[in-house]
């Protein structure tokens, strides 16, 4: 590889969280840029017309959106395969990561995660406790219901790891930020796929600098990261005032 790729993105985004698993499941260095979603300067917004996070960055090329990004990945260094090599496997991995990124996106992060902690702590804004209650009690169980016959009593959704298993898994770790744990009596085969996908090694590793951002104020992030040895690129996009995007992460 001619240089060390680039993400733009904080370690705490689903989004994230799902490009960096793939980079570490194929070995392949990177830097990261682990800028809050919403704080990211002019240069940044240049990068990124959108002002969503995740970014790839190799040499000139310029990635958004996660899912884009994981195909580019796929394509670039395609072992180990994250995506099946049946068509029809395939085109089911794509859509569980769709479901995931766009149902799972709005009601874990946009209406859990985002209600309990980006709005507080970024925007200084309250709760709206009407929002978290309903998306707990009723809309994602809609998507656990969905998920559970759809998910192997053991190992992976189509035999080997795959893009669907991380997308899934990625949201149900937002869901553990906000102190929500699938109920395994419940739906038993969903409680334990996301047990099973946390405890790999890439997620695991990642999960060491999501649990201190969590703990850690903005502003101080960047140099705790840089304390654990998180691989931080030089300079950052993220050191402008918070201010909502275009459009919602992705």
């Amino acid at each position: 590889m001619a240089e060390t790729l680039t993400v733009i993105g904080n370690y705490l985004s689903p989004y994230v969280r799902k490009v960096l698993v793939c980079l570490e499941l194929k070995g392949i260095p990177y830097r990261i840029d682990p800028i809050a979603p919403f704080v990211g300067n002019e240069d940044f917004s240049r990068l990124s017309p959108l002002r969503r996070i995740p970014v790839l960055i190799e040499g000139d090329l310029v990635l958004n959106d996660s899912t884009v990004i994981c195909e580019y990945l796929q394509d670039r260094f395609p072992a180990p395969s994250l995506y099946p090599a049946d068509p029809l496997e395939r085109a089911k991995a794509r859509w569980l990561e769709e479901y995931a990124d766009s149902y799972l996106g709005d009601v874990v992060i946009w209406r859990m995660f985002f209600q309990k902690g980006v709005r507080r702590f970024l925007f200084n804004q309250g709760t709206d406790e009407e929002v978290v209650r309903r998306a707990r009690e009723e809309e994602l169980p809609v998507a656990l219901d969905y998920l559970e016959p759809r998910l192997p009593g053991d190992g992976w959704i189509f035999g080997e790891l795959s893009i669907a298993d991380i997308s899934i898994a990625s949201f149900f770790r937002n869901a553990a930020f906000v102190r929500y744990q699938v109920d395994p009596l419940r739906w038993p085969r969903t409680a334990a796929f996301v047990a099973r996908a946390l405890a790999l090694p890439a997620f695991a590793r990642l999960a060491t600098f999501e649990d201190r951002t969590l703990r850690t104020p903005l502003p101080e992030q960047r140099a705790v990261l840089a304390q654990m040895g998180a691989p931080l690129t030089e300079t950052t996009y993220g050191d402008a005032a918070p201010r909502y995007g275009v459009m919602r992460l992705g």
